[in-house]
């Protein structure tokens, strides 16, 4: 079993910057691609960022291009995601999701297979 575990979130005023993470364990956990959904009260699940984990690849959404970074450390299994320039509309839990299947690069949710719990983050003006 795949196990995700997110951390970092918290509150923070417009402008400022959080380092989320996500540390992946289990038994023969091997991920093709990791990624970072966000999800707003009211409103479905939205893709963030993605990253493949052999090549590093990374894939943004129009929203979070230029103020989000995503990276990994393999030997730790673990991947982050800097939000940078944080805005009010950035409210929302975030979710890290992982893939293990070969493909094209995941940034819909029905992707992936392995969810973590998710962290808040909040964006207050």
């Amino acid at each position: 079993q795949v196990q995700l575990v997110e951390s970092g979130g918290g509150l923070v005023q417009a402008g400022g910057s959080l380092r989320l993470s996500c540390a992946a364990s289990g038994r023969t956990f091997s991920a093709y691609a990791m990624g970072w959904f966000r999800q707003a009260p009211g409103k479905e699940r939205e893709f963030v960022a993605v990253i493949t984990w052999g090549r590093g690849e990374t894939i943004y959404a129009d929203s979070v291009k230029g103020r989000f970074t995503i990276s990994r450390d393999n030997a730790k299994n673990t991947m982050y995601l800097q939000l940078n320039s944080l805005k009010t509309e950035d409210t929302a839990v975030y979710y890290c999701a992982a893939r293990s299947s070969f493909g094209v690069i995941p940034t819909t949710a029905r992707q992936y297979a392995y969810w973590g719990q998710g962290t808040q983050v909040a964006v207050s003006s």
